[in-house]
């Protein structure tokens, strides 16, 4: 091998070893998805420690407000408790299985979803990115947005309860699939309309992490707040 030679092999090698440092070092600079799970955590607890408030820049109004810290009690406390939280005291409950935290402001009028029914059901929400701190979307706060409920069919067989989005602004935001956060509250509230004055749907709070969100939030590893009221459709 003459000098010449060596030459153009060292700057090839060079070159190449140029080209591929970025790459290695691009995928040493990303965390894994057991580190973006990690940070999820820090950012439920220091929601759970803190809560949020939510002004608007231009009213000053606020859209928002989730008193810390939320007092946690297990399932079975909540069972021991005939399924309720105490708002007062701003408990939530942990579903341990998957690991969303369930605050029911009001358990609504009419009947709970039986076995072998299916039924429509037109929600309200407010979703608050809890890694971004910001309201993400809702329909529940302006004339603007009220008009696009979220509107869904759902039905329950052999006690396990399944949903989709028909239409609405979930669906038009994240596609048909309803996140299973907003599917394991319809194990606890009672589906009705506003019949009477006094009659009040049901609400709750949720805080949902990545696992059971939305596909952004599934693909993003972040996790929602979400404030949602039930109503049964006709």
């Amino acid at each position: 091998m003459n000098i010449r030679t060596k030459i153009y092999k060292f700057i090839g090698l060079s070159l190449v070893a140029g080209m591929l440092t970025p790459a290695f070092c691009s995928c040493e600079d990303e965390d894994t998805y057991a580190e973006m799970r990690k940070t999820e955590g820090a950012q439920i607890s220091n929601f759970l420690n803190n809560g949020t408030r939510v002004v608007d820049k231009e009213t000053g109004d606020v859209t928002l407000e989730v008193k810390g810290p939320i007092k946690v009690i297990s399932e079975s406390e909540f069972y021991a408790n005939d399924t309720t939280t105490n708002v007062a005291e701003n408990e939530y409950v942990l579903l341990a299985g998957s690991g969303v935290y369930m605050q029911i402001v009001r358990p609504g009028t009419g009947e709970r979803l039986q076995d072998g029914e299916s039924a429509t059901v037109i929600c309200r929400h407010l979703e608050f990115n809890i890694a971004g701190d910001s309201i993400q979307s809702t329909n529940a706060q302006s004339a603007a947005t009220e008009i696009y409920p979220d509107r869904m069919t759902v039905q329950k067989n052999y006690g396990t309860i399944t949903a989709s989005f028909t239409s609405g602004l979930m669906s038009s935001l994240y596609g048909p699939s309803v996140p299973s956060g907003w599917i394991l509250p319809l194990q606890f509230i009672k589906l009705g309309r506003q019949s009477e004055p006094n009659a009040e749907v049901a609400k709750v709070r949720l805080i949902v992490p990545s696992t059971e969100g939305q596909k952004d939030a599934m693909n993003g590893v972040y996790p929602c707040f979400y404030e949602i009221t039930y109503t049964k459709g006709r």
